[in-house]
């Protein structure tokens, strides 16, 4: 058994990852992704790239069993190398591609909008909770 303390420190990510259930959201972005009035947002942006996207991504997949991701249709074009990145971390989860308008909109289906120091565009994902058991 491992007892080692979470690898998730800051206090409200740890919570709202906690919290999740099957099937529920919880969005990473960058910095300049506008947020719903309704979701959540936990602001990690310190500076311009710090923390990165892959970072906090990173981070979270620590604790969150994530069974599907969505992400904007326009990384495709705008934002290849990003791309790349989260398909290397998550080579075996279903990703879903929508239009960004309609990913704005969905962030206020979110438990939480978890947004970073990320400059490049369409740094932004949804990831769908899965079942931990």
């Amino acid at each position: 058994m491992n007892h080692e303390k979470t690898k998730v420190i800051n206090s409200d990510m740890s919570r709202v990852i906690a919290q999740m259930g099957h099937f529920d959201k919880l969005a990473i972005g960058d910095a300049g992704m506008p947020v719903p009035a309704g979701t959540e947002k936990i602001d990690l942006a310190v500076t311009k790239g710090i923390p990165s996207f892959m970072d906090v991504l990173n981070n979270v997949l620590e604790e969150l069993e994530v069974q599907r991701i969505f992400l904007a249709e326009e990384i495709k074009t705008q934002n290849p190398t990003m791309l790349e990145n989260i398909k290397k971390r998550l080579p075996d989860t279903p990703i879903v591609f929508i239009p960004h308008d309609e990913m704005k909109k969905d962030l206020s289906n979110c438990k939480a909008f978890i947004r970073t120091g990320e400059m490049t565009p369409y740094s932004n994902i949804m990831l769908e909770s899965g079942v931990v058991f």
